[in-house]
């Protein structure tokens, strides 16, 4: 089995929250590409703003490296519209994979129609594209009974709503990576929230995020059956060593 292939390597901070300038942000996103090219990691994942670059990066090494964004991140609570107007911009830019960060909050609150509806629209938009679309739960903000709800809600509003052929370009997703957890509980993918996705997704498929930092783990993971991994310490999992960083 080649891990590369499983890793989606991640950089979403923005630069307040790195506490850094934006030319130091730009450089780190630049080294993430080139790293991504150089293990052929399946894809890298960043911010709108720096889709054309890592697409060109890509594109002039000849790789098959693929690129990916975040809509409504990391809160969210983004209205649909806004969600649309997001991705729109990010296909014009012709990235490959578009995460949305599902509106969960509506969810608790048991607004399920308005849930469907943007599960619907946004997916409709990017399979029209042609794209990937993969939805952020965010199982640390979650019960696990809202886990199994939330991620068979999906499942069956996109087997319900378009071909079956559309199952494999549709993902559920654990985690942003920025929940803010209380007692240093885990704020990302845990073995048993991915064991419960894997279980209730199918046949759509499940991408592990936030918190997969080891070899080991991003095994483990695999074996419950997820098909990526996003991580921002993908080129260490591949290299057996371990990163404490947050994502």
């Amino acid at each position: 089995m080649k891990i590369n292939e499983f890793l989606e390597s991640t950089y979403l901070k923005t630069s307040a929250q790195a506490n850094i300038t934006d030319t130091k942000t730009l450089q780190t996103v630049i080294i993430l590409v080139k790293e991504a090219i150089e293990h052929r990691f399946k894809l890298v994942m960043v911010r709108p703003k720096f889709i054309l670059q890592a697409k060109q990066l890509i594109s002039t090494a000849n790789s098959d490296v693929l690129v990916g964004t975040v809509i409504g991140f990391h809160e969210g609570t983004y209205t649909v519209q806004q969600k649309l107007e997001e991705a729109k911009l990010a296909i014009q830019h012709d990235v490959d994979d578009l995460d949305f960060v599902i509106n969960y909050q509506a969810f608790i609150e048991g607004n399920i129609e308005m849930v469907k509806k943007e599960i619907c629209e946004c997916t409709k938009l990017v399979r029209d594209a042609q794209k990937t679309i993969k939805w952020i739960i965010e199982v640390a903000a979650l019960t696990n009974d809202q886990i199994i709800t939330l991620t068979r809600l999906i499942r069956d509003t996109i087997l319900t709503n378009f071909d079956p052929k559309h199952a494999a370009c549709v993902y559920v997703k654990s985690s942003t990576g920025f929940f803010k957890t209380k007692d240093n509980k885990p704020n990302g993918a845990t073995f048993e929230t991915i064991a419960l996705m894997v279980k209730n997704a199918a046949p759509l498929p499940v991408k592990a995020a936030g918190g997969v930092r080891t070899y080991e783990d991003a095994l483990k993971m695999i074996t419950l059956g997820v098909t990526r991994i996003g991580t921002s310490s993908a080129k260490m999992i591949l290299q057996k060593q371990k990163n404490n960083t947050n994502y």
